[in-house]
């Protein structure tokens, strides 16, 4: 049997439970009704809409509470569920009973609730209901229970997005969110942007224990979301205890690092603590997590002491979680992330000597407060300020020689960063409104002052034959200093129309003013959800909206870069010919801007077992591109908008879920297709020396084809186990010559198909210790547990001996786990 063949039984076998195990006889369901409110002074209630409710137990669903804070769930199974809500630093939690044919009562009272410390098996919503906002756009949660059992290799938040289907993490190593470049996704943590100023990819590590969940909106046409193309990743970190103290520790033991069956020194030292608890009970709870990572990565087809890249770094997360009143929320965060990452961009092709150290210094505080007014409206507001500086160091001062099979000298980048982005915005959502139907209106603001000061130094690149002789070299001007400000203003409007209680439309519109173009955009977003059927189980969903980036510092600096010229050579190397490029921006920046949509159809063919099929498109311009070109005057390197990407994708899922289990299983068919000279690919971390001419073609972390399955599973004896079986088409690459040069048409070729089955198990025991028993973790993780070849790195020069071979891929790997919590 073949691996491919092995790997489609596994598949068929986490499948197994949705498709061969039907139910005898029909499930005895009850109703549940009930509303969300919170209590002022007075002891009056006051009702509140738009909170997302989940119901989690036997069966587990999700929906928002109505233009009056009223809920429901129909068709429930009989037993006993938790009804929780969390959103806009508000919180409830209540215990139900479901009987047979009865409704059940569930009035839900909303505050400050404590941290929970035991694991609930809960995964995607299997409700199909009419909710609001969020639900014309596609949105996926990955809940607390999964951020716990998932198999993480390396137990960062971001490894957990490809549990989404069409989110993949690219050949750079790089979150790739629905076809978007990562520079093009919106990361939030909190609801505070957490990007890096100058060159818009994610910018900061937390510890993941203080994470509650993981959110991937698609396209979101909620109006207060804005700066970004793509789609957006959202981090909203756990409250904090307010009636208890808890403490958790882990990954006490270091691992050794054992090559060629020889033990080296350490592979890993990733210890972790948390606390969380009440300064003043049932008013102020503190939360602070702390985490040291010191880990090293191998690239197996390198020599065994000189294939590791090491990376060193300290997470700290602080939050306070304050109870004003019955009806004021507050909350203040601080997040320290410094990190030295050593040999950068370590391959195949590029040796330690070549590459270069990234050294990263950063902390992000935030200020949140959350007063729901006595009239039932809500007034949200928040500040942020973000701290993040950046130096690109090489390990060689040797001159830097591209040859057909490797990398000499030192890394011909030297840069450093110093950005920061001060932040503030507020939400106002006003009290249910009776016009043609229940109207939900939210208006806000926000304003956003960005810095970035640097520098940017470039030394000599030459390229090298096959015969050992230099043809062309790469000469720079001198370093270079510069400074880049940006303010930004945004205002939205929106409403959640409930037209009929089947029928709910979501219409916003927003503005966005950016000083760097000096513009104003006006970016109109609608959606709706329609409930086909009267037992509201076949749900059509559908949206459709315009979206406007910000623009990257480092694109308004570009002309202060050091300018380059290319100096051919002969063979004796002399030089032949010599062509400056100074830097130079075609016409005026502007920014980047995309129309996207989505039709969705949702089926819940039992209580259990949800359907889903899903279209989605979105088209992007006015993306930043550099190449060579021709202005009046000569040669430039030049950048421009004038870059296009695309990208389409069907989905088709599946979620089954009893009492003990839990199997998600999709199926995506995707095109992303695009300009291939993105701006950051040559003025980011890791620049590329050599940039050739611009051509469109598939996008580097295109994968048509992808096959996703993953359960949490409950076993006897407290054991839960997670497998995730991830199939994909593999990635594409260019074919080029001994002189760099793109040989036919681009991206044409792809990478072997990538196969990776990891699963990891865990057992919750009591320990003894001070006359009391207290709860912890043990388990374990194997990751690419059939040891499927999956090579990172292809020999792409034709005129290699070793041309079209694969390498570095990623062996086997256990991983064991140690979790104590008092």
């Amino acid at each position: 049997m073949t691996t491919k063949q092995r790997l489609m039984l596994v598949g068929f076998a986490l499948l197994a439970p949705a498709l061969c195990f039907p139910q005898t006889q029909p499930v005895a369901t009850g109703s549940i009704r009930g509303e969300v409110f919170t209590k002022g002074d007075d002891g009056q209630r006051a009702l509140v809409p738009g909170m997302h409710i989940t119901l989690r137990g036997s069966a587990t669903r999700e929906t928002d509470s109505d233009a009056y804070g009223r809920y429901s769930f129909d068709k429930v199974p009989a037993g006993v569920y938790s009804v929780e809500a969390n959103a806009q630093g508000l919180n409830g939690q209540l215990a139900v009973a479901v009987q047979a044919g009865q409704v059940s009562a569930a009035p839900l009272e909303l505050s400050v609730s404590a941290v929970t410390t035991s694991v609930t098996v809960a995964a995607t919503d299997t409700a199909v209901a009419v909710a609001s906002s969020s639900d014309s756009a596609q949105s996926t949660i990955i809940a607390q229970s999964t951020v716990e059992s998932a198999p993480n290799r390396t137990e960062h938040v971001d490894s957990l997005l490809p549990l989404v289907p069409g989110v993949v993490r690219g050949p750079d190593g790089r979150i790739n969110m629905k076809g978007a470049r990562s520079a093009q996704g919106g990361w939030l943590l909190n609801s505070a942007n957490v990007t890096d100023p100058a060159t818009g990819n994610e910018a900061i590590n937390l510890p993941i224990d203080v994470v509650s969940s993981v959110q991937v909106i698609s396209s979101p046409y909620n109006p207060e979301y804005g700066k970004f193309t793509g789609a957006i990743s959202s981090v909203e970190t756990r409250t904090g205890n307010l009636d208890a103290f808890h403490f958790s520790v882990q990954n006490l033991l270091p691992r050794l690092r054992n090559r060629d069956g020889a033990i080296v020194g350490l592979e890993s030292v990733t210890p972790r603590a948390t606390v969380t608890g009440p300064l003043l009970k049932n008013r102020i709870a503190f939360t602070q997590s702390l985490e040291y990572r010191f880990i090293r990565t191998p690239v197996e087809s390198l020599p065994p002491l000189e294939r590791d890249t090491k990376s060193e770094s300290f997470n700290s997360y602080t939050q306070v979680d304050i109870k004003l009143n019955d009806r004021q929320t507050a909350s203040v965060s601080l997040a320290l992330f410094p990190e030295k990452r050593a040999y950068l961009g370590l391959n195949t092709f590029s040796p330690q000597s070549a590459t270069p150290d990234l050294h990263q210094r950063g902390y992000e505080t935030s200020m949140q407060h959350h007063y729901v007014i006595g009239s039932g409206a809500l007034l949200s507001s928040r500040f942020s300020y973000e701290k993040f500086d950046a130096d690109v160091l090489p390990n060689s001062t040797d001159p830097y020689r591209l040859l057909v099979e490797t990398t000499e000298g030192g890394f011909f980048d030297r840069q450093g960063r110093r950005s920061d982005r001060i932040e503030s915005q507020e939400i106002y959502q006003a009290e249910p409104k009776r016009w043609f139907g229940t109207h939900v209106l939210k208006v806000g603001g926000e304003f956003s002052r960005s810095s970035y000061d640097g520098r940017q130094e470039f030394l000599p690149v030459e390229i090298v034959g096959t015969a050992g002789d230099s043809l062309q070299r790469i000469e720079f001007g001198a370093p270079t200093r510069f400074a880049v400000h940006q303010n930004e203003f945004a205002w939205f409007v929106g409403d959640q129309w409930t037209l009929r209680p089947r029928v709910k439309f979501d219409l916003g519109l927003r503005f966005d003013h950016d000083s760097v173009t000096d513009s104003t955009h006006t970016a109109p977003r609608a959606g709706f959800a329609i409930a086909l059927t009267r037992d509201q189980r076949t749900l059509l969903r559908a949206g459709a909206g315009i979206f406007y980036d910000r623009v990257p510092l480092n694109a308004p600096a570009f002309p202060q870069f050091p300018s380059r010229t290319i100096v051919e050579l002969d063979p004796a190397g002399q030089a032949l010919s010599s062509t400056a490029y100074p830097n130079r921006i075609s016409g005026s920046i502007h920014n980047p801007r995309s129309g996207a949509f989505n039709v969705e159809l949702d089926r819940e063919l039992r209580s259990n077992l949800l359907l889903r099929a899903s279209y989605q498109q979105r088209n992007t311009r006015s993306n930043f591109v550099v190449a060579p070109g021709f202005v009046t005057g000569g040669s430039s390197l030049l950048l421009s908008n004038g870059g296009r990407d695309s990208y389409q994708e069907l989905q088709v899922t599946g979620v089954y879920q009893t009492r003990r289990y839990t199997v998600n299983a999709s199926y995506v068919r995707s095109k992303a297709h695009g300009d291939l000279n993105d701006f950051s690919q040559f003025f980011g971390n890791n620049p590329q020396a050599v940039i050739q001419p611009n051509s469109r073609s598939r996008l580097g972390f295109d994968a048509p084809n992808r096959f996703l399955t993953w359960g949490e599973i409950a076993l006897p004896g407290k054991f839960t186990l997670m497998p995730v079986l991830d199939v994909h088409t593999g990635f594409p690459y260019s074919v080029v010559n001994q002189r760099r040069e793109f040989v036919g048409p681009r991206n044409d070729l792809r990478f072997r198909s990538f196969s990776s089955l990891d699963a990891q198990i865990l057992k919750q025991i009591h320990l003894p210790f001070l006359g009391k028993d207290r709860k912890a973790k043990v388990g374990f993780g194997v990751f690419n547990l059939l040891n499927h070849f999956d090579p990172r790195d292809v020999q792409n020069d034709l005129d290699s001996n070793r041309y079209g071979a694969f390498f570095n891929g990623t062996p086997r790997a256990f991983r064991g786990k140690f979790v104590v919590g008092f």
